[in-house]
């Protein structure tokens, strides 16, 4: 593996995805041992370089000796184009590179969303939090709705016991969750309304995920019911471990906790009477 010397990326410390994949950059042997450091910690120095507002959004990659610094999907080419060439050159084809930009922004203007992080303000403190934007997180809570759509489907049709269903059906279920529990944040702006149904959205794909093993191994053997019940069980008692953490780490009011288990009765009440 070639070591890409004298580059620092600057990551979130607050965010649990960038410290993980930007450790991995420097244990794998792409960067050196200085080769990441908290955006938090800028030197006044490179503060007079870096673009602070740019930063948040697109992590940035500080050329040490030449004071320069690449953003966004490109320094993540950067770093790994220079292990492995043939991805920097896959990965700056036009079309290609277009494509890995959006994507880049899907994650990053949703990474708070997707694995929340604590928040350690500090006085004089350098925060870096991306940008809200609308688009972007629309676009990942229609994301995580529509993969949850289609796995309650599946998963819902191997259960006997339960009414037939339909995409419909469980696509009113998994959007209703967010129209029940934002009635109990009104009082809230809409930003951090949002920033809940994401979350709220990202236990949902989680749980989904959980589930798809079920649906693939229904495909080659008849699973028994307790064993398709028991697996559902345990990925809702995830899911609810999943909301009662993230609630905590947000600061959000706890009742939304018992509210989330108050719809899922409330559904399934409703869908035992269709």
């Amino acid at each position: 593996m070639k070591t890409l010397e004298n580059q620092t990326l600057l990551y979130d410390e607050d965010c649990p995805l960038c410290s993980l994949y930007t450790t991995g950059f420097v244990k794998s042997g792409m960067l050196d041992e200085n080769g990441r450091k908290s955006y938090c910690q800028l030197s006044q120095e490179e503060q007079s370089f870096v673009d602070l507002k740019r930063a948040p959004n697109e992590i940035a990659l500080v050329d040490n000796k030449t004071k320069t610094v690449t953003y966004g999907i490109d320094s993540l080419i950067k770093v790994i184009g220079f292990s492995f060439p043939l991805i920097e050159k896959i990965a700056t084809i036009k079309p290609i590179h277009f494509i890995l930009t959006k994507m880049y922004s899907f994650v990053s203007y949703n990474r708070k969303v997707i694995i929340p992080g604590g928040n350690s303000k500090k006085e004089n403190k350098l925060q870096c939090t991306p940008d809200f934007n609308y688009k972007y997180r629309f676009i990942f809570i229609g994301f995580a709705l529509t993969i949850t759509t289609w796995v309650l489907f599946g998963f819902s049709n191997l259960i006997p016991s339960l009414p037939k269903t339909s995409i419909l059906r469980e696509f009113i279920l998994a959007f209703g969750q967010i129209v029940f529990q934002s009635l109990f944040l009104l009082k809230m702006d809409k930003k951090t309304i949002l920033n809940y149904a994401g979350n709220l959205m990202t236990i949902s794909l989680m749980g989904s995920l959980i589930l798809v093993p079920i649906l693939i191994l229904n495909q080659f053997v008849n699973l028994p019911q307790f064993l398709i019940l028991g697996w559902f069980g345990i990925t809702v008692f995830i899911m609810f471990a999943e909301h009662f953490r993230r609630v905590k780490v947000l600061q959000f009011p706890f009742y939304v906790c018992f509210t989330w288990v108050l719809y899922r009765i409330i559904a399934l009440v409703f869908i035992l009477n269709l």
